[in-house]
């Protein structure tokens, strides 16, 4: 009798185990999210031209005013002054700033380009570190931009 039931009990564990095995609760049917790199902070910091946009580090984003209606007009040779902010992820609003202003913008080379307002935002490549503003005014056509999306047009 002993061996009668270990026959029957030896496939009904093993059919258990078969049914609950690597799915700790996970109704996914196996597949697990994929983790995306987090969105680009932008943030408001005090500087000398007074509250200005940054990225998450305190580097100072520009726009340029050749460009319109959130489309870049930077060209090749403008971008490797003026590196266009992008995000991996839908850009992360940080303190001080409108969420309903930030946006992406898809380029033809496929890289999403952070904007604000209207202004597709860039970094200053002779900017060194945080609260540099030295591409503030450069050509009259760079400036950093307020919280509001307006161009800061103060001198640096």
């Amino acid at each position: 009798m002993r061996a009668r039931n270990a026959l029957f009990a030896i496939p009904l564990a093993l059919g258990l185990v078969a049914c609950g095995a690597g799915n700790d609760g996970d109704t996914s049917g196996g597949r697990r999210p994929v983790k995306t790199a987090p969105g680009t902070e932008v943030t408001v910091a005090d500087v000398g031209l007074g509250s200005i946009l940054v990225d998450g580090k305190g580097r100072t984003l520009y726009a340029f005013t050749k460009d319109k209606d959130a489309a870049s007009n930077c060209d090749a040779e403008c971008i490797a002054v003026w590196p266009a902010l992008t995000s991996p992820a839908p850009a992360t609003a940080g303190q001080g700033i409108r969420r309903s202003l930030l946006r992406e913008a898809k380029h033809s080379g496929g890289a999403v380009h952070v904007t604000y307002g209207d202004w597709p935002l860039y970094y200053y490549v002779g900017d060194t570190g945080p609260g540099d503003v030295n591409g503030q005014g450069l050509d009259g056509e760079w400036f950093a931009v307020a919280p509001d999306g307006k161009l800061v047009r103060k001198a640096a």
